[in-house]
């Protein structure tokens, strides 16, 4: 594990000159990674919010948020391994948060069902469980937990959540 930083990790919009850099993170954080194409495209969208996490000069993280219509789906997020554990991906979700800037907005994501860490982060910023993607990934069959950021959430209900009403 390195250094905390000297500096305040710095978020700012993720570019296509950022992409070789997130490749090489993608690739050292997951057994399926994505892309560059898929970055690319990503990137291309206009609606939607992709946010670069720098510490110094380094790219230390990176998030990809789509709008699809009126909600927002966290398609990514991931944090270098060597500078885990250092709240880079906790700075990307309150940016994104900040940035969306709507009290009604809706946002889902999934995450591994055994990747606890990651769903501790989620609920920590109102997501809340609402459903399972049966075999969701690839690489190992694993399903996928379904979480989602909406008004109710932040109240403790799934009330507004699709399917849930």
């Amino acid at each position: 594990m390195s250094a905390p930083p000297t500096a305040p990790i710095e978020v700012r919009r993720l570019t296509y000159a950022d992409l070789p850099q997130v490749v090489a993170i993608e690739r050292r954080s997951f057994p399926t990674p994505w892309s560059l194409a898929m970055f690319v495209l990503e990137l291309s969208k206009p609606g939607g919010i992709c946010l670069a996490a720098l510490d110094g000069p380094e790219l230390v993280g990176y998030l990809v948020c789509s709008r699809l219509e009126t909600v927002w789906h966290v398609m990514n997020v991931s944090t270098a391994p060597e500078h885990r554990r250092r709240g880079i991906a906790s700075t990307l979700l309150r940016t994104l948060v900040e940035r969306i800037d709507d009290e009604d907005a809706q946002l889902t994501l999934e995450v591994r069902r055994s990747n606890t860490g990651a769903i501790a982060l989620y609920a920590a910023f109102g997501f809340a469980p609402a459903g399972v993607r049966r075999r969701y990934y690839a690489d190992n069959g694993e399903d996928a937990t379904i979480m989602w950021r909406t008004p109710e959430t932040l109240r403790g209900s799934l009330r507004d959540i699709p399917g849930h009403g």
